[in-house]
């Protein structure tokens, strides 16, 4: 499962690494937008198979930013 970009913004922190295990509603990315911090939250429970962003990377809504499986 992908977890995706809710709105355009910059990466400002990476919560996870690959192979960390996340829960429903973990915080794994913190995307900064209109000057506002957003916590972007794993929507499934699992292990982190890549991380698709760096931090200072600029997202567009609907991009991906890490997968689970």
């Amino acid at each position: 499962m992908k977890v995706t970009a809710p709105l355009p913004g910059t990466i400002t922190d990476i919560k996870v690494k690959v192979g960390d295990t996340v829960k429903d509603g973990d915080t794994v990315i913190i995307l900064e937008a209109m000057k506002m911090q957003n916590n972007i939250e794993a929507e499934c429970s699992g292990t982190v198979t890549s991380v698709l962003v760096n931090k200072g990377d600029t997202v567009m809504e609907g991009d991906a930013l890490i997968t689970i499986g």
